[in-house]
Order: C-alpha cells, then sequence, then structure tokens
C-alpha cells in the first residue's frame, strides 16, 4: 500500500504502528502539504456487511469525540473518509512513539516520568468528560509520547458520547481487556471513574512493565479484574498510592479527577502524595466488602475468592483451567493473598457466568466476534475423527505426503491432516492464540504468539507457567528442558494430568500434552502446543514432530 493515494489527497508513505482493530501509516496531505497520520481499519476486511456499518459508525463516532475535545493532550482528527469500502481517519502526526513501545523498549518507566505522563493523560481525560466524552479505552497503546516531550491521548475509536445513541450491540463489553475496570466487566454503564481506572492500570504497566491483571485469555484477565487484587507494584515508588487508589474495585472508592490531577502533580515533583493514602484501604485483619457478596481481607476485590486449577483440554499455551470457585465461609475469615503470575492462556469458558453476573453476550475489541468463528483453510472438509488420519510417515520420517499446509491469516504456517479446523482461542493485545482441531479440541494444536514475552527465556516462561498447574489432578513433569529450535533460545515441556469430565470438551480421563517454545530474533515469543488422550500419544507425538518440521513463523518476525 506504500505510496497509495487516499481521497486523492493523503499519500500512504510508511506504516508507523499497528494493531487488532487496525493499522497507522505516516502519509503527506498534498494539499496542504503537510505530514499527517492516516488510520486504515484493517478489521473491516474481515467482518460482515453488518459489522462492517458498525465500525464506520464507531469511526465517525472517533471523530466527533475527538473534535469536542479542545486539549493540548489530545490527538487532533483532521478528516474521515471512505476508501476502498473501509473507513479511515486522517488524524495530527505525533513524531514519538507510545507508551506501550517505551514500556517493551526500556522494561518499565521511572515513578516520577511515569507521573508525568499520567498527569497529561488525566488532563486529557478531564477534558474528555468536561465535553461529555467518555475515552472507554486507555491503555499504554494510545498514549503517545512525542519526541518533543508532549504526551497525548490518542484513540477515541470506542468513545461514548453523552447524548448519542449507543452503537454497540446488547451485552457488548468493548476495550482492551487488560484495562477494563470492574464494573464494565459486570456490565454496568462506564463513568469517568472507569476511565480513571483504566489510567491506574496504565501508570502500573508503565512502572512495573507488564498489565496488573492479565492473564492467559480475555475471560480469565476479565475475572483478575473483578475477583483479584493486583500484586503489590515494587517499583513505582512515589507512585505507588496513587496507582492503589485508583485501582480501587468500586468507582464511589476511587479519587475523583481533580484529585487524582493533584496527587500525580505531587508525584510528578517526587513527592509522595499523602491525600492518596486516604483511598487505599489499610492492610491487616479488617474486612472490607467488595459490593460483590463476598468479603475480602483488602479494599480491592475478592480474596476470599479462588480459583481451582482442574486442568481440562484445551489446556496449553493456550491451557486452560476450571474456572471452579470457592467463597470464603461466612465466619468472614480472611483468605491469604496469592502471588499471581502471568500465563498464556490457563482459564477455561466456565467462568464466563461468574465474571458477567448474568452471562451477556462478551464481544471485546481485537478479539470479539471471530473467536467463535472457525476459519480454516480447510474449506468445507469434514473434521476428521481421529487427529492420526492418514499420518503414514513419507521417507525417512518426513512429513506425510497426505497432509496439507495451513497459512494462518496472522501469517505462520505449519502442516496438519486434511480437515483440521481453526479456531480463534484469543487475541488480546500483542498476545494471540490459534487453535487447530479435528474433532472439536479432544485433539489440538494451540500456536501462541507473544509480541511482549514477560520472561527473559522460553525455560523461565515454562517453569512460571508450571508453577500456576500445579494442582491439576495426577500432574506430572515427563521433561522441562532448554533447548535450541530453529537455532533459536528455546525450551521443550512435556507432561500429563488427568481431565475430568466437567472440563470442556468434557472428555474424562489421561491426557499429555507437549509445547516447544522459542524467541525469534524479533523478539516475539512463539509456544507450538499440542493436547492429546494419553491413549494416542504414541501416534501424536510423531505428529508434532512434523508440526515442528514444517512449522513456518511470520515473515519478519
Amino acid at each position: 500500500m506504500q505510496g497509495l493515494l487516499i481521497a486523492g489527497r493523503y499519500r500512504l508513505a510508511d506504516s508507523i504502528g499497528s494493531g487488532g482493530m487496525g493499522r497507522v501509516w505516516r502519509a503527506h496531505d498534498e494539499v496542504l502539504h503537510r505530514k499527517v497520520a492516516v488510520k486504515e481499519l484493517t478489521a473491516a476486511l474481515y467482518v460482515s456487511d453488518s459489522d462492517q456499518a458498525v465500525l464506520l459508525a464507531r469511526t465517525r463516532a472517533e471523530a466527533r469525540a475527538a473534535a469536542r475535545i479542545n486539549h493540548s493532550a489530545v490527538v487532533t482528527v483532521h478528516d474521515v473518509l471512505e476508501h476502498d469500502g473501509r473507513p479511515w481517519i486522517v488524524m495530527e502526526l505525533i513524531e514519538g512513539h507510545s507508551l506501550a513501545d517505551a514500556v517493551k523498549e526500556q522494561g518499565r518507566v521511572e515513578p516520577r516520568e511515569a507521573a508525568r505522563i499520567g498527569l497529561w493523560v488525566l488532563r486529557a481525560l478531564r477534558a474528555a468528560h468536561s465535553a461529555g466524552v467518555l475515552h472507554r479505552d486507555v491503555k499504554p497503546g494510545n498514549v503517545l509520547l512525542g519526541r518533543d516531550g508532549r504526551v497525548l491521548l490518542t484513540d477515541f475509536g470506542i468513545a461514548q458520547i453523552e447524548g448519542d445513541s449507543t452503537i454497540t450491540r446488547t451485552g457488548e463489553v468493548v476495550g482492551s481487556v487488560d484495562y477494563l475496570a470492574p464494573e464494565r466487566v459486570r456490565g454496568h454503564d462506564p463513568g469517568p471513574a472507569s476511565d480513571l481506572w483504566a489510567l491506574g492500570a496504565t501508570l502500573y504497566t508503565a512502572v512495573e512493565g507488564r498489565s496488573p491483571f492479565r492473564r492467559t485469555s480475555p475471560l480469565s484477565t476479565m475475572q483478575a479484574v473483578v475477583e483479584e487484587d493486583a500484586d503489590e507494584p515494587r517499583h513505582s515508588g512515589v507512585l505507588g498510592p496513587v496507582i492503589s487508589a485508583l485501582l480501587r474495585k468500586e468507582p464511589a472508592q476511587r479519587p475523583s479527577a481533580a484529585e487524582a490531577e493533584q496527587m500525580l502533580a505531587e508525584a510528578a515533583e517526587g513527592r509522595r502524595p499523602h491525600t492518596a493514602q486516604e483511598f487505599v484501604p489499610t492492610q491487616g485483619s479488617g474486612l472490607y466488602a467488595n459490593g460483590t457478596g463476598t468479603m475480602s481481607a483488602t479494599g480491592y476485590g475478592t480474596t476470599g475468592t479462588s480459583l481451582g486449577h482442574g486442568v481440562t483440554a484445551p489446556a496449553g499455551p493456550g491451557r486452560s483451567m476450571t474456572g471452579q470457585t470457592a467463597v470464603a465461609p461466612a465466619s468472614l475469615t480472611p483468605a491469604p493473598a496469592r502471588p499471581r503470575r502471568r500465563l498464556r492462556t490457563l482459564a477455561l469458558v466456565v467462568a464466563v457466568a461468574a465474571v458477567l453476573g448474568g452471562g451477556a453476550a462478551v464481544a471485546v475489541q481485537e478479539w470479539g466476534g471471530a473467536a467463535e468463528q472457525n476459519t480454516g483453510s480447510a474449506g468445507g472438509a469434514s473434521p476428521a475423527t481421529s487427529a492420526s488420519d492418514s499420518t503414514a510417515p513419507g521417507p525417512e520420517g518426513t512429513i506425510p505426503d497426505s497432509w496439507q499446509t495451513y497459512r494462518d491469516p496472522l501469517g505462520f504456517s505449519l502442516s496438519l491432516p486434511k480437515g483440521w479446523k481453526r479456531t480463534v482461542y484469543g487475541i488480546q493485545g500483542d498476545l494471540k492464540q490459534i487453535d487447530y482441531s479435528p474433532d472439536g479440541g479432544k485433539h489440538f494444536v494451540r500456536i501462541a504468539i507473544d509480541g511482549s514475552p514477560d520472561f527473559a527465556t522460553p525455560l523461565q516462561h515454562q517453569q512460571d507457567l508450571e508453577q500456576q498447574i500445579q494442582k491439576l489432578v495426577d500432574y506430572k513433569n515427563v521433561a522441562m528442558k532448554a533447548n535450541i529450535y530453529r537455532d533459536r533460545p528455546g525450551a521443550l515441556w512435556e507432561y500429563t494430568w488427568t481431565a475430568l469430565k466437567k472440563d470442556p470438551p468434557h472428555v474424562a480421563g489421561p491426557r499429555h500434552a507437549i509445547e516447544e517454545t522459542y524467541y525469534s530474533r524479533a523478539g516475539i515469543e512463539y509456544a507450538l502446543y499440542l493436547s492429546t488422550p494419553a491413549k494416542d500419544w504414541a501416534k501424536t507425538s510423531k505428529e508434532f514432530t512434523w508440526v515442528l518440521q514444517s512449522w513456518q513463523q511470520p515473515n519478519g518476525g
């Protein structure tokens, strides 16, 4: 697309950013002879005609929302147009990078600088709220850091404008799940306090180098937002009390925008904001009602609620944990806080009712409707009844001739038996997980791609994951060791456990799993995982070898 002229006026130069919904180009306005940023809504390429109408409505809403806000910390929208049947947005070009990029490059941001950034974001939010606009997607990727020191808030694409009719479906939750406020996950209407929660989560990410509630799937992340406390920040310094105040579970218990601005101003000067302590619950034996019908040892959430760990298939880089909950007894004995570690994907959809409090349909930006669609390249082929059909090896153990190459929309390819179906397990920011299965998940291969790995080595990540699944029924570590895969640092993990009848796909019995994880030269983490009934392991273990032989990562990855 480089060099393409849009609307007879804007000539695209180079791509300067992309995400689950779109791509941003540096461009030249040939009428006014200035540099601009042009946002291409690539999501429109993959949705139905009716959803394209929704995307167009949201794009126009973004332009209206930004136009109502007059503040130097809000990116200016110049134009909205249609090209090639899709909406495009022309915006002010900010030379610099996002806060998400800064965290990825530096590991974390110094607390005083994070407070300065947060202060400008808060000022932008105050201007937006005064204009009747809720942003609803505050996150590090939407905070731009100019080379001139400016801080700007961008992407009002899912903003809600006071007085406008909603353009979301009934029961739909929009936004990036890592930064959704608890009330939004529960299905309540958002308010200014919801944007402040997202700001708190953004500041936590800035100083800690990881988001506070990110788990292994959109669903488990939302459950953590509602039910769990964030790990205490270790690098937040003077900003710590402000983050804690903004991350109160109940909106009414968070500081107002004016109070938060004062706190951030003090933190930016290197002073500890004393007023922030008023919003932070006292730690210790005191119990605080969290508004969900249970009690917890802190004021943030339901530490009296815990997750069981009976892994089911699917269980892999997208490995899933059952969502069994055990509420604290009426004696109100406080439950000890559990350390939270990042997983790739280890939580099951049985938790959805507990998370959403009523089973409302969920469609999350960068994850939603496509997650339930089979879009495999097998076309209309019927699913195979066994993972081992037509798997006679070729000469010298090479990939069977009967297998076919599946070229995934995410850019990778791999070989599998004919008839396997593709399902999007989850796409959450930099973490994307795709399943291929012949029988609805009884046997399956999962590919996890993480553009922002949290661990220094693949082995460290697997060791951390293993700590999370020690309570699996009959869990046994068969092997875990560092290795070299495709000339890159990797790690191989093989384990077994016993699945329960209640666990999807509701096939009880012994299971066997294996995973190869490696980091590419571009710093992207790839995990190739296979899960199967243990009785089929002799055959499927050979298939996994062929999967590894055939795997091709995306170009440039």
